[in-house]
């Protein structure tokens, strides 16, 4: 292991500078939110140093491209990312894998308020919905509208860019429903009453396929040159990811920490409900055929891939433990 980490000290130097320092995990968002409460765990329990490993979790610098743009560039070593995201990168031929998978069902949701008239998909005709109109979020309008028996022509696409539009916003009249909040997340805010509040699942609503919401992602050149560092590394993130679903007041002490800016109550919430997505079958980080497969043709369909098949040489599970743990 002491060879193998010097390897990955190479492997980081040679995409930074010399002496670049600990192994760096890009998160998501523009915050750590508890959807990172493995990794928060890993490290403050001291997982990731008994395997050896100097882990250092952030957020990438937005105004320079998500995590995945900063893994490529090598700024990072790991990124948490969109699985549709890795998939075009490793379409183009872009130096990305995705070795984990974080959530075993997607978060985004469908919101509106009570009132407005809008009971199913379909009376999204005419009204406006606010999302950042990215490829796939415009075909998961789409989809859903024309699933459901309406014309996706007929919606109203209000930009928000890569701000999440809430309840509070809709109830004061800048849009009638949101897309792309998470029902783990931004549906746990505003100061709307619940029983105000319409919220579908994106992957429960017809025309939508399974997906993983989240996967981990490092570099193909770096996982090839040292494996069992990223074995390591990911043992690591299952043990605390397992850890964190069993014992989700123990992450909330972290995210207070962290993040002390929300809520006790909402960063409660969040965690016992985005815990049910962090395994399947007892195992974290298998990433799941059955998702990726008609997901990369859902992609496909919509003219975000060109190649679905493409999708069994843009993952590898050969980095996990196997078995339950």
């Amino acid at each position: 292991m002491v060879a193998e980490l010097a390897d990955l000290s190479r492997a980081r130097a040679g995409a930074r500078s010399p002496g670049a320092g600990p192994l760096r995990v890009g998160a998501a968002y523009f915050h750590l939110w508890p959807n990172d409460a493995g990794l928060l765990l890993a490290s403050d329990a001291g997982l990731f140093a008994r395997a050896g490993l100097d882990v250092e979790l952030g957020v990438p610098d937005p105004l320079r491209g998500d995590a995945l743009s900063h893994l490529v560039g090598g700024s990072i070593d790991f990124a948490l990312c969109p699985p549709n995201r890795l998939l075009v990168r490793a379409e183009r031929g872009e130096d990305v894998i995705g070795v984990a998978a974080i959530n075993h069902r997607g978060l985004e949701t469908i919101q509106t308020v009570a009132g407005l008239g809008i009971e199913r998909p379909r009376d999204l005709e005419g009204r406006r919905i606010a999302l950042n109109p990215t490829p796939r979020g415009l075909a998961m309008i789409s989809t859903v509208v024309a699933a459901d028996g309406g014309d996706p022509e007929a919606v109203q696409i209000v930009d928000s860019g890569v701000r999440e539009l809430g309840v509070d916003d809709i109830a004061a009249g800048e849009t009638d429903a949101t897309f792309g909040g998470y029902w783990a997340w931004d549906a746990l805010l505003g100061e709307l009453p619940e029983e105000e509040r319409v919220l579908w699942r994106a992957d429960e609503l017809h025309g939508v396929p399974r997906y993983h919401s989240y996967v981990l992602a490092t570099r193909r050149s770096l996982a090839e040159r040292c494996p069992e560092a990223v074995r390591s590394f990911l043992a690591a993130c299952g043990q605390g990811y397992l850890a964190a679903g069993r014992d989700p007041d123990r992450a909330l002490a972290l995210f207070e920490r962290v993040t002390p800016f929300f809520p006790r109550t909402v960063l409660r919430r969040s965690l016992r409900l985005v815990s049910t997505t962090w395994s399947h079958d007892g195992r974290w980080g298998q990433q799941r055929s059955e998702l990726f497969a008609s997901y990369a043709d859902w992609l496909a369909e919509h003219g975000i891939l060109e190649a679905p098949d493409d999708w069994t040489s843009a993952i590898t599970n050969d980095f996990l433990e196997a078995g339950p743990r």
